[in-house]
């Protein structure tokens, strides 16, 4: 019997339909490596599981019980951009700063048609409370790709993939701040990757909420055009009790998804060493707002 998958990588989808019960793991990953070029022992299939454990090379699809056009997120690097990944930085320092622009920050978090569409996703957007928020916390609202892990890294295990101490991080952070995660994703995949990373299971703190691509909102900019920002406004209409902009921080990659609460972002990099500066932050008042 044929199966239809659907592997996520890179921000792309690839159907897979060539594949039967009786081929094995590494077929599939042979499939993938003609579609991307990720060499089978590169690639880490998530969520394909036998018995509860990452199912082995030798196993036939069959044997995972797979419903037709199951997707399934792929982590790994084409081995031509190991190089790259694994190298030294570049000598100098030149970025490019995607939050640069000061009035046009102004302008897209007062305009009202934005306002409206935080509005609507205040009483749309349904969330899942995992742990009640806690009377007198800060909220620390953490990005997942980039921020928490590198999914674009050769790795093999969510401990390879996580920022250096990150479950030190949360377990520190945790003692004054309800830990909310936002990713651009849906949450199929953001429950995926905390579990992966051990971060929705762990004992020694907890997570509040976590939120999807679904409660961004997507504003006009003059200079870039229709983008896609996460909006605060969301999180602070369905829990004003709780949090507002004077006790609420976000951690994100790229600096754009600040653009509707410029004062309450920080942007990151995986690249550099920042998981001692961020746990002393949240032993800190928040700055600047």
């Amino acid at each position: 019997m044929s199966l239809s998958l659907i592997i996520k990588w890179g921000g792309q989808e690839y159907t897979i339909t060539s594949l039967s019960e009786e081929d094995t793991v590494l077929d599939l990953k042979q499939s993938l490596k003609g579609l991307t070029g990720v060499l089978p022992e590169r690639q880490k299939l998530l969520g394909l599981k036998m018995k509860g454990k990452p199912a082995d090379d030798d196993v036939k699809l069959g044997a995972l019980k797979l419903k037709p056009n199951t997707k399934i997120m792929m982590m790994g690097t084409r081995e031509e951009s190991l190089e790259d990944v694994l190298g030294p930085p570049p000598d100098n320092d030149d970025v490019v700063n995607d939050f640069d622009i000061e009035e046009e920050v102004v302008e897209v978090e007062n305009r009202e048609e934005n306002l409206l569409k935080i509005s609507r996703r205040v009483k749309e957007y349904k969330v899942e409370i995992l742990n009640p928020p806690r009377e007198g916390k800060k909220l620390l609202v953490l990005d997942v790709d980039y921020t928490l892990f590198d999914h674009r890294s050769c790795a093999e295990t969510g401990v390879e993939l996580m920022r250096p101490y990150l479950h030190e991080f949360l377990t520190s952070a945790y003692e004054d701040y309800d830990i909310v995660i936002w990713s651009a994703t849906n949450m199929k995949w953001i429950e995926a990757k905390m579990k992966e990373l051990g971060v929705s299971t762990n004992a020694n703190y907890k997570i509040t909420f976590m939120l999807d691509s679904a409660a961004m909102i997507t504003v006009h900019t003059p200079r870039r055009g229709l983008i896609d920002v996460k909006p605060l406004g969301v999180i602070w209409g369905k829990f004003s009790e709780y949090y507002s902009k004077k006790n609420t921080i976000m951690f994100d990659d790229i600096g754009r998804n600040f653009l509707m609460n410029p004062q309450n972002g920080l942007k990151v990099s995986f690249k550099e060493a920042r998981t001692i500066t961020l746990v002393k932050l949240c032993g800190t008042e928040l700055k600047g707002t």
